[in-house]
C-alpha cells in the first residue's frame, strides 16, 4: 500500500519546497560562482562577535564554578591562617620568654639549658608544622575537587574506584586524629598565656594608686619556679616590687605576651578548620558510597537492557526465518 498525505499537507510541503528552491536559485543568480558550492548563510552581527560575547563561555565559567569545593577552600584558608599565626607567633614568643628569663629569673645559664633545649626542639616542631600542614591542607583541598567532581558527574563518564573511597575514608580517619592532637596544642598552647597574664596582673596591683601609697609594694612577688619550667635552685627565681614592674615595661614582655595569645588564637582557629573538614570529609565519603550503588545499579540495568534488546533481536530473527 502506498500511503499518502492529506491534500493540504502536500500543498504546505510543496509550498515550502518551492520557495526554498527559489531562495536558492535567487542567491545563484547573484553569486554565479557559487552554483557548485553548498549554500552558507552570511553571518549575522550576533555571529561576528568576539568569543567571550558567546553563550558557551559564560555556560563553561558557571561549570567551572560549579565545580569549585567552596566549604573545602574556606576549611584551606582557615587551616592555613590558624597555623600561620601558631607557627610564626609561637616561635617568636618562646625566643622573648627566653630571654626574660636569662635576664631577670635565672641568671645562671645551667639553671635553665635543659628548658633552653626544649624551647629549641619546639621551635624545630614548629618548622616541621607548617610544612607538614601546607601539604596536608593542599592534598584536602585536592580531594574536595575530587569528591565535587565525582557527585557533580555522577550520572556521566566519570566512576569511583574502591581506591578513591579508600583514600577518601583514610582522610577523614587521619583528621580525626589530628583534631584531637590540635585540641592537645590549643590547650598547651593556653599555658603560657595563663602564666604571662598572671604576672601582668600582677604588675597592674603594683601600679594601683591603693598599692603605691602602702609600704608592702615589695611583698608583692612573682615566682616562676612554682610553674615548673626553671628549677626550684635556679637563683633568684623571684621577682618583686619595683623590679617586677620593670620587667612588666620591658618590650620583651609586652610582645611575647601578646604573641602568645595570637598564638592560641592560631590553634583555635586550627581546630575549628580540622573539624569543618572532618564534616566535608565524611560527607564527600557518603556521597562517594552513594555514587558507587548508583553507578552499580546502573551498570545492572544497562546490561539488562542490553540482554533484553538482544533476546527481542534473536526472536525478530527467528520469526522471520519461520516465516
Amino acid at each position: 500500500k502506498v500511503w499518502r498525505l492529506p491534500l493540504a499537507c502536500e500543498e504546505r510541503t510543496e509550498s515550502v519546497n518551492s520557495r526554498a528552491e527559489m531562495e536558492i536559485g535567487r542567491y545563484h543568480w547573484m553569486y554565479p560562482g557559487s552554483k557548485n558550492h553548498q549554500y552558507h548563510p552570511v553571518p549575522t552581527l550576533g555571529d561576528r562577535a568576539g568569543p567571550l560575547s558567546s553563550p558557551g563561555c559564560f555556560e563553561c565559567c558557571i561549570k567551572c564554578l560549579g565545580g569549585v569545593p567552596y566549604a573545602s577552600l574556606v576549611a584551606t584558608i582557615l587551616c592555613f591562617s590558624g597555623v600561620a599565626l601558631f607557627c610564626g607567633c609561637g616561635h617568636v614568643a618562646l625566643a622573648g620568654t627566653v630571654a626574660i628569663l636569662e635576664q631577670h629569673f635565672s641568671t645562671n645559664a645551667s639553671d635553665h639549658a635543659l628548658l633552653s633545649e626544649v624551647i629549641q626542639l619546639m621551635q624545630y616542631v614548629i618548622y616541621g608544622i607548617a610544612s607538614f600542614f601546607f601539604l596536608y591542607g593542599i592534598i584536602l583541598l585536592a580531594e574536595g575537587f575530587y569528591t565535587t567532581s565525582a557527585v557533580k558527574e555522577l550520572h556521566g563518564e566519570f566512576k569511583t574506584t574502591a581506591c578513591g573511597r579508600c583514600i577518601s575514608g583514610m582522610f577523614v580517619f587521619l583528621t580525626y586524629v589530628l583534631g584531637v592532637a590540635w585540641l592537645g596544642v590549643f590547650g598547651f598552647s593556653a599555658v603560657p598565656v595563663f602564666m604571662f597574664y598572671n604576672i601582668w596582673s600582677t604588675c597592674e596591683v603594683i601600679k594601683s594608686p591603693q598599692t603605691n601609697g602602702t609600704a608592702g609594694v615589695e611583698q608583692i612577688c612573682v615566682d616562676i619556679r612554682q610553674y615548673g619550667i626553671i628549677p626550684w635552685n635556679a637563683f633568684p627565681g623571684k621577682i618583686c616590687g619595683s623590679a617586677l614592674e620593670n620587667i612588666c615595661n620591658t618590650n620583651e614582655f609586652y610582645m611575647s605576651y601578646h604573641l602568645f595569645i595570637v598564638a592560641c588564637a592560631g590553634a583555635g582557629a586550627t581546630v575549628i578548620a580540622l573539624i569543618h573538614f572532618l564534616m566535608i570529609l565524611s560527607s564527600n565519603w557518603a556521597y562517594l558510597k552513594d555514587a558507587s550503588k548508583m553507578q552499580a545499579y546502573q551498570d545492572i540495568k544497562a546490561k539488562e537492557e542490553q540482554e533484553l534488546q538482544d533476546i527481542q533481536s534473536r526472536s525478530k530473527e527467528q520469526l522471520n526465518s519461520y516465516t
